[in-house]
């Protein structure tokens, strides 16, 4: 249940936890993807991430539709795309840095799909980010600075908009009640393989699989296990316990220290020293997000003062 109490000193060492099991998830699947095709790499993640943990868990009573969409949106989508954008030379810390804006693309999907109305502070935030994604996206190539292909920066834009894609399916989960979250995404993890495993056939061929798999080293190995054990069990199961305790606003605002941590771990283990127009790209679009996190009172106030004016 949610309370009004300030955060305990434990509860706050839990969240710093999960934001940096998440933020050095980006470099560790720059290390996956070098000897692990992307797709093959994603089916690997959600098998082990269902098995064994789904043998302890109830599936909670979603629709099997449910259960499909978020698995082929959040997991199958946003990691088919991310996993590629990495494996092509998409930068570990501007892609969580970039995946950010997938908050943006949330308010562009509720609005169109949900005809959720916005919000001034919304608007303005997503004005701030949308500049901020042109500033990075206008920065590809390999000048005075990190390389970034173009492509990985829209492969790195698309797993954002499917991301958004299954935070809608997700407050559509939300309907059915109260429930184990972790067990829904643990349960959900079975969707994902047998699509990882259909595309990465048809696109990186059954040869490459085999000889990724017949070769497969230690550094690949810890990747997944990092990837489904890390990233996806103990992150989802402590970012669930947290928010069962408190307000939403209080917890959310925490995944904006993700990229700091993604932008931080890029630098020291892979050397990816930022250009200029990097920092101010990412700037602007973590000004976005915010105003967009804190802007409401703000904009409120300036409302009221207008009609007092």
């Amino acid at each position: 249940m949610s309370v009004s109490l300030p955060m305990r000193p434990k509860d706050l060492g839990l969240a710093l936890l999960v934001i940096l099991v998440w933020g050095v998830n980006f470099a560790v699947i720059k290390v996956g993807v070098v000897g692990i095709p992307p797709l093959l790499l994603g089916a690997l993640r959600f098998m082990l991430a269902a098995f064994p943990a789904l043998l302890f868990l109830k599936p909670p009573k979603v629709p099997l539709r449910l259960y499909l969409a978020y698995g082929l949106t959040i997991s199958v989508g946003q990691f088919a795309f991310l996993f590629s954008a990495i494996h092509v030379g998409m930068p570990s810390g501007l892609a969580s840095l970039v995946l950010q804006s997938q908050s943006f693309f949330t308010l562009l999907l509720a609005a169109w799909w949900l005809k959720e109305r916005w919000q001034a502070n919304q608007m303005a935030g997503l004005l701030l980010a949308a500049l901020g994604l042109l500033l990075i996206g206008s920065a590809s190539g390999a000048a005075n600075g990190v390389s970034m292909p173009l492509l990985g920066f829209l492969l790195t834009i698309a797993a954002a908009v499917m991301w958004a894609c299954g935070n809608i399916v997700t407050r559509a989960v939300g309907r059915y009640g109260p429930m184990n979250q972790l067990a829904f995404v643990v349960w959900a993890s079975l969707v994902p393989p047998l699509p990882f495993l259909a595309l990465s056939a048809w696109l990186e061929g059954p040869d490459a699989m085999l000889l990724a798999l017949r070769h497969i080293d230690l550094a690949a190995v810890g990747a997944i296990a990092y990837l489904a054990w890390a990233a996806t069990l103990l992150g989802y199961g402590l970012w669930t316990h947290l928010m069962s305790r408190y307000p939403t606003n209080r917890v959310a605002p925490f995944t904006l220290l993700v990229p700091i941590v993604g932008l931080t771990t890029g630098w020291v283990v892979f050397g990816e020293a930022l250009r200029p127009i990097h920092f101010a790209g990412g700037a602007l679009l973590m000004a976005g997000l915010l105003v967009n996190v804190f802007g409401a009172p703000l904009f409120a106030r300036i409302k009221e003062i207008a009609w007092k004016t």
